[in-house]
C-alpha cells in the first residue's frame, strides 16, 4: 500500500512538473513575441534593458504610461469602456502623476451618486493605492458586479481629500447628445471615441439641421479619446478639414487625410474644449484650428499627443504600444504640451461660444457694457438716448440663458428712457446670460428703435 501510495506520488509530480514546464514554455513564447513587436513598432524611450526581461509586468514598467498589456478579459472591458457599456462605479478616467483622473461623472451612476465630481483623482482602492497603476488595472478594480461595492480614495482640486464608498451599477453613456439652443444654436456634445461616434454626431448634425439650426457647438470638453479613425472621419465632417493629423511612426511619418463626409459643419462652428480633452479629442482640435475649420474655445488640452496600437497576441491576449506621435497639419508639438484655444475661457466655454454666435445674429445691435458678479435677485436697468413709450411690446426683451435658451422675465418703463427688466425667478449662480432688446420697443414718438442692443450678465457663483 505505501508502495502505491508512493507511485501514485510520483505520477503526481511528473504531470505538475510537465504542466510547470508547458506553462514557462508558453510564458516565454508570449514574452519574446512582445518583445519583437516592441523592437519593431514601439515610438518612445524604453527606461531599462528590454533583453534581459523576465516578466511582462518588467517589460511594460519600461514604456510609457499608455502602453499597456491586457488579458483576453481585460481587452475587452477596455473596447467596452470606449463603447461606454460596462457595469462599474461610471466614471471615464486617464492616466495621472497622482492616481488615476477623472475626466467625467456619468449621470446616474454610483459616481454621481456619491458626489463625486470630475476633476477628482483616485488615489487609492479598497485602501491599496492606485498610484503608477494603469487604466487597465484601475479599471478592472472599479468594474465588477453589479450591485457590489468599492471603497474609492479621492484627492480633489482643492487639495483635500474624501473616502467614499461606491456602489457599482450597469449603464451605457449616451455618447453623443444634442439640443437646439436659443437662436437656432446646435448644440452637439460626444463623451467618447467609440467606433460609432462619427455616425451619431452625423446624425445629431442633420437632425439639428432640419430643426432649423443655423450655426453649430461641437463640445469635446471631458472626451478622453477613442478610436483614431473615428477621428479621421470627425474632421471630414468639417469643409475646411482635408488633414486629420500627422503622424509619426518608427520607420515612416506621413500625413492621414480626414475621412470627408457627405455633410458638413459650417465655417463658424465653435468646438468646445478643456484641460481634460485627451487624444483624439486633441487630434480633432489640432486639425480644426490648424486648417481654420472651426473656432476653439476653452482652456488648453490634456497633451497626450501619443498614438496606441493594439497588437493580438498567441494566446488571445492584447499588447498596447505606443506606435506614433501625432500633430495637427500645422506640425505644432501636442505631446505633453496640448493644444491652445483660440479663445481661452475661464468660465464654462459654452456660455462665452453661445453668446459669440448670438452676436453674429444680431450683428447690427450695439453691445452695452456687461454686468458681473450680480447677484440672483438682480434686477437690470437699460438707459437710452430717447424717451419710451411706456408699454413695452411682446417680445422686445428676451433674457437668454446661455447654453440653454430663454428665461421669462418683466420689463417696464422707467423715467421716461429707462427700462428696467425684472427676471421672473431667481438667476441660477454661476450662470451666464445675454439680454437682447430689440429695436421693436417703440420711442414716446411711436417709431421703433433705430437699432436693437445687447450684453452680457454673468452672476456670482
Amino acid at each position: 500500500m505505501k508502495k502505491a501510495l508512493w507511485s501514485l506520488l510520483f505520477i503526481i509530480s511528473l504531470f505538475v512538473l510537465s504542466v510547470d514546464q508547458s506553462s514557462a514554455a508558453t510564458n516565454e513564447k508570449l514574452i519574446k513575441e512582445i518583445k519583437e513587436i516592441i523592437t519593431e513598432n514601439y515610438v518612445g524611450t524604453i527606461d531599462g534593458n528590454l533583453n534581459t526581461a523576465k516578466t511582462i509586468p518588467e517589460i511594460i514598467d519600461m514604456l510609457d504610461p499608455y502602453s499597456t498589456y491586457f488579458t483576453k478579459e481585460e481587452y475587452y472591458e477596455y473596447t467596452n469602456s470606449i463603447n461606454l457599456s460596462t457595469t462599474g462605479i461610471g466614471v471615464v478616467i486617464e492616466e495621472h502623476e497622482n492616481g488615476i483622473n477623472i475626466l467625467q461623472v456619468i449621470d446616474g451612476g454610483g459616481a454621481a451618486s456619491a458626489g463625486v465630481v470630475a476633476g477628482d483623482t483616485i488615489t487609492a482602492i479598497n485602501d491599496q493605492s492606485i498610484i503608477g497603476s494603469s487604466i487597465q488595472e484601475v479599471s478592472s478594480l472599479l468594474t465588477g458586479k453589479e450591485n457590489t461595492q468599492v471603497k474609492v480614495t479621492l484627492l480633489h482640486e482643492d487639495g483635500r481629500t474624501s473616502i467614499k464608498t461606491i456602489t457599482r451599477k450597469k449603464f451605457t453613456l449616451p455618447n453623443v447628445e444634442s439640443e437646439l439652443l436659443f437662436g437656432d444654436v446646435g448644440y452637439i456634445s460626444m463623451s467618447s471615441f467609440s467606433e460609432d461616434g462619427a455616425k451619431l454626431v452625423r446624425n445629431s448634425l442633420t437632425q439639428l439641421k432640419q430643426r432649423g439650426a443655423s450655426s453649430f457647438i461641437l463640445d469635446l470638453q471631458n472626451n478622453g479619446g477613442g478610436y483614431v479613425t473615428t477621428a479621421e472621419e470627425l474632421s471630414g465632417l468639417f469643409p475646411k478639414a482635408k488633414i486629420a493629423y500627422l503622424l509619426e511612426e518608427a520607420h515612416a511619418s506621413y500625413e492621414v487625410k480626414a475621412v470627408q463626409q457627405s455633410i458638413k459643419f459650417p465655417a463658424n462652428t465653435r468646438v468646445l474644449v478643456n484641460r481634460y480633452s485627451a487624444s483624439a479629442s486633441e487630434m480633432v482640435a489640432a486639425s480644426l484650428q490648424d486648417q481654420k475649420a472651426a473656432i476653439l474655445y476653452g482652456e488648453t488640452t490634456y497633451g497626450k499627443g501619443a498614438m496606441q496600437g493594439f497588437y493580438e497576441l498567441h494566446d488571445g491576449s492584447y499588447l498596447k504600444l505606443t506606435v506614433g506621435k501625432f500633430t495637427g497639419p500645422s506640425g505644432k508639438t501636442i505631446h505633453e504640451k496640448g493644444v491652445i484655444p483660440s479663445i481661452q475661457t475661464k468660465s464654462d466655454p459654452i456660455y462665452k461660444a453661445h453668446y459669440d454666435a448670438l452676436k453674429e445674429q444680431f450683428a447690427n445691435y450695439q453691445e452695452q457694457k456687461s454686468f458681473k458678479n450680480v447677484s440672483t435677485t438682480k434686477a437690470f436697468t437699460v438707459k437710452f438716448s430717447q424717451k419710451l413709450a411706456t408699454t413695452v411690446p411682446k417680445g422686445s426683451v428676451q433674457l437668454v440663458s446661455l447654453g440653454g435658451n430663454e428665461v421669462a422675465c418683466t420689463a417696464a418703463v422707467q423715467e421716461d428712457n429707462a427700462l428696467l427688466i425684472t427676471p421672473t425667478t431667481p438667476l441660477v449662480k454661476g450662470q451666464e446670460y445675454m439680454l437682447l432688446v430689440h429695436p421693436t420697443l417703440q420711442t414716446a414718438k411711436g417709431t421703433k428703435l433705430k437699432q436693437g442692443t445687447y450684453l452680457h450678465i454673468a452672476v456670482a457663483k
